[in-house]
């Protein structure tokens, strides 16, 4: 089974990240107070909040500051306004954007977002616009120098709790799921002990473009800079091919 596992970029954003910790841990904020209003503050009984601590641990937020971060939204149930919006549109070269925010005033973010869009010459699009381009998919990386599992075994382990997709790259595992049936390869995993670079439920794109004009790169690569310093955004999908 093949894949199109984008671990170097998993890697180079997590660098970027480390060193913007405020920017990611005000992102992390805001997902754990979503998470404890909607299923409450035990991760054991929401596994919303275990996925926003697993997301936490990973970008190496202290455990006491993710305490606070639930025992505030625990306590600020009624308070807890931030929603989720989506947002499609095209960067230069018609590179499909989908751009996923989390706000408590979309006015300001709708008009962040259109403003990224436009200083990097794309333009946002209708809901639905460019989202046919993508698989809604669970994916798990994990690092091969990270993982003691044998690769046969591990993809039994991933295919046994119900993955549709097991892949071996040069240096990572990428396993890919139905959104449903996420939880339970990722808890099948953890049981074995398997660390993981990445868990989530993303879009992946069926095909990806390369972009070889400097002036398109430069466009598209501003649009994406200016959506990862925007606060109320929570994660960018494109089909650009980076490798």
């Amino acid at each position: 089974m093949s894949g199109h596992s984008k671990f170097a970029n998993i890697k180079h954003k997590k660098e970027k990240n480390d060193a913007a910790k405020g920017k990611i841990f005000t992102i992390i904020g805001r997902e754990i107070a979503v998470a404890v209003k909607e299923g409450g503050p035990d991760p054991s009984n929401n596994f919303k909040l275990s996925q926003v601590i697993a997301k936490a641990k990973a970008n190496n937020m202290p455990n006491d500051t993710i305490d606070r971060g639930i025992k505030k939204a625990a306590g600020d149930v009624g308070n807890v306004n931030y929603e989720y919006v989506t947002y499609e549109g095209y960067g230069p070269n018609g590179i499909a954007i989908i751009v996923d925010a989390l706000t408590d005033n979309k006015n300001r973010t709708a008009a962040n977002v259109r403003s990224a869009f436009t200083k990097g010459n794309g333009n946002i699009g209708t809901p639905g616009c460019v989202s046919f381009m993508f698989d809604k998919k669970g994916q798990i990386i994990i690092d091969k120098e990270a993982c003691s599992m044998e690769a046969d075994d591990l993809m039994m382990v991933a295919l046994d709790a119900g993955a549709e997709d097991f892949s071996e790259e040069e240096d990572s595992f990428e396993i890919l799921t139905d959104p449903d049936g996420f939880e339970a390869v990722q808890k099948a995993l953890e049981k074995e002990g398997i660390e993981t670079v990445q868990a989530e439920v993303t879009m992946i794109p069926q095909n990806y473009v390369q972009l070889t004009d400097e002036g398109a790169l430069k466009n598209l690569q501003k649009t994406l800079d200016l959506l990862e310093d925007d606060d109320d955004v929570q994660a960018v999908y494109h089909n650009w091919d980076e490798e």
